[in-house]
């Protein structure tokens, strides 16, 4: 009988100090992992731009970067295959991309099952012939007849997916759904069926909606996770695809402000008294000794000047 393999502790890779990324802050290098949501939260274009980004060679949402592009082995087991290249054509227009030049490669099989031998066989053979950086299997709920809220049935499928990851060196994207009505769970807890979904994840992506708003959690095995970003799914022209929203005020309207602000002649003086006082009623009385001494600094100051009906700004 063979001994298992073995290695010294001091010599296994240590990769915390360099983090790889398949796509920077989204996906570990070579990560299994899940894109979850409630169904019509786009999981399904963001598993699709995923595959763009790492095929290509360019950012992921025009936000995050794919150091080492290759090829991606993509399984799109709902959706039509006419629709998967529409919406890939879409994609490939929001990033100036050609499909033509895309080196995503789409099982066209109409079925696929992880639970029959012969199915994972065909699987793993495609995957030893065209080397793929990326697979894409998109949704999990159509590639198997099992129960998938027993542990003992899901989790060997999960495990197959995880050896084609280590005997092959790629990472691995499954597409599963979210329980309906589960927003205020944790997002990984909320995915359906069994706790090894959360579990066997490296790098889990989640999608939620609350009203007309979309955002993406992040969550690593192995690295620290980014902030919830917003995110649309604009029409622009012929492109259709997600995109993030950045709600951080802009640099060039920050400058517009100051320069508008830097402009405005200075406001004429008004009396400063204790009616014009912003502090609400509950506080004055604690606020009032600290403003007074202010005013009282400003005064000493030249800054302000004290009349009968108040305090005035001085004219310079």
């Amino acid at each position: 009988m063979t001994p298992l393999p073995v290695e010294p502790a001091h010599r296994l890779a240590d990769r915390a100090l360099d983090q790889g990324w398949l796509v920077t802050r989204l996906w570990s290098e070579e990560a299994v992992g899940i894109i979850g949501g409630e169904p019509k939260c786009c999981k399904s274009f963001l598993a699709l731009d995923l595959a763009v980004a790492v095929a290509a060679g360019t950012p992921c949402l025009r936000r995050f970067a794919v150091p080492k592009p290759g090829r991606v082995l993509l399984y799109a087991a709902e959706d039509a295959l006419h629709i998967v290249r529409r919406r890939l054509d879409g994609i490939c227009a929001a990033a100036g991309l050609s499909i033509a030049d895309l080196d995503v490669q789409v099982i066209t099989a109409p079925t696929l099952r992880l639970d029959l031998e012969a199915d994972r066989a065909r699987l793993e053979e495609t995957i030893a012939r065209l080397k793929p950086r990326l697979l894409v299997l998109d949704p999990f709920v159509r590639l198997h007849r099992i129960d998938e809220n027993l542990s003992g049935e899901v989790a060997p499928l999960l495990a197959f997916l995880r050896e084609l990851q280590r005997r092959h060196g790629l990472a691995v994207i499954v597409v599963h759904h979210a329980r309906k009505g589960a927003g205020n769970m944790r997002a990984g807890q909320a995915l359906r069926g069994s706790s090894e979904f959360h579990a066997w994840g490296d790098s889990n992506l989640y999608l939620r909606r609350d009203g007309d708003e979309l955002t993406l959690t992040v969550e690593h095995r192995a690295a620290s996770a980014m902030p919830t970003v917003t995110l649309e799914l604009a029409e622009r022209a012929t492109a259709l695809a997600l995109e993030v929203v950045d709600r951080r005020p802009q640099p060039a309207q920050a400058t517009q402000h100051t320069r508008s602000t830097s402009a405005s002649p200075p406001p004429s003086p008004k009396p400063v008294t204790r009616s014009h006082s912003p502090i609400c009623a509950p506080c004055a009385a604690s606020a009032l000794p600290t403003l007074y001494q202010r005013l009282a600094a400003m005064t000493a100051a030249g800054r302000i000047v004290k009349s009968a009906d108040g305090y005035h700004l001085t004219a310079s």
